[in-house]
């Protein structure tokens, strides 16, 4: 481990293979797993939580605490680990969704650009400015008639995704968010496959992609099986998520990819970060635990890599 403390310059400094700040109680499990898949390499962690964060940064800013990498779960919701974003940056940390392309991700219009800039196949989709840059209702050229499935473009967790049906609805959607873009996009009905619909929620972590079968009704996970990527021709999937990677340059995020009727692969919701790490044996709706497990050793994987890259 790089845990135990180095002398350079008079100064002791301890160092410590990942750190990870968070702040959300029901990340618990996650970063358990990671601790685990972690202490199976002989790789040291150090979590960065709101109790002892002033310390850690007071540290850090002195010399004395240094890290190979830096994984941030906190600053999108308590802006106080901002100094400690700002710190790993400055220190030229390897940093697991790096916070300035974390942001670029969050924004669905500029992913869609990109996403088609990529040839990436997404439902036929307009973008709507902000209410108040352009508060004339308007209806996006080229689609076809509704229903059409419109969302904010910082949304997240399904936040002001609407069925459209009429010019009164999309008018109600752009004045609910009137500083953001809006998303319209044509209604995508699946195909069915041995009785469910084939709507998949992909997961990426490092290289590794873990797609599963999800119900846009309930938001239920199921890890999709090696026979079924057979019998069902489901290697689009995980092609399709190593091509989002290039285009979002995160390490770990999902997306949301449905089989229309007619055998179209569609990236419905491009990037999502960061992923709701709960685990199924906790939340109904939670990431099967088999994933998460899978997600925690990509990681320890990756902060394997970047001790031996600085060795």
């Amino acid at each position: 481990m790089l845990k135990d403390p180095v002398t350079r310059d008079n100064v002791e400094i301890e160092q410590v293979d990942l750190a990870i700040a968070w702040n959300w109680e029901y990340d618990v499990p996650f970063i358990q797993m990671i601790r685990e898949a972690c202490a199976r390499r002989g790789l040291s962690v150090t979590e960065v939580t709101p109790e002892d964060l002033l310390e850690i940064l007071e540290r850090a800013a002195s010399g004395r605490w240094t890290c190979g990498v830096f994984f941030d779960r906190a600053s999108d919701w308590d802006e106080a680990f901002e100094a400690l974003v700002d710190w790993a940056r400055a220190a030229g940390v390897f940093r697991l969704n790096p916070t300035e392309r974390a942001q670029e991700a969050w924004d669905k219009a500029t992913m869609h650009r990109w996403f088609v800039e990529a040839g990436i196949p997404t439902p036929l989709t307009g973008v709507l400015p902000p209410w108040e840059a352009n508060p004339q209702a308007l209806w996006p050229e080229g689609l076809e008639e509704p229903p059409w499935i419109a969302k904010p473009a910082f949304g997240g967790g399904g936040e002001g995704v609407r069925t459209i049906t009429c010019p009164e609805d999309l008018t109600a959607l752009r004045m609910a968010f009137p500083d953001e873009p809006i998303l319209v996009q044509a209604y995508v009905r699946p195909r069915w496959l041995a009785g469910r619909p084939a709507w998949f929620r992909v997961l990426y972590a490092v290289d590794q992609v873990f797609p599963c079968w999800w119900d846009p009704a309930t938001h239920r996970y199921t890890p999709v099986k090696e026979e079924e990527r057979i019998a069902f021709g489901l290697d689009a999937l995980w092609e399709l998520g190593h091509r989002i990677a290039a285009v979002c340059r995160l390490h770990l995020f999902s997306s949301e990819i449905a089989l229309d009727e007619v055998g179209r692969f569609l990236c419905i919701d491009y990037v999502n970060d960061p992923i709701d790490t709960r685990p199924q044996s906790m939340a109904p709706e939670g990431v099967p635990d088999e994933v998460l497990r899978g997600i925690a050793d990509q990681i320890a994987e990756a902060v394997g890599r970047a001790r031996c890259r600085s060795s």
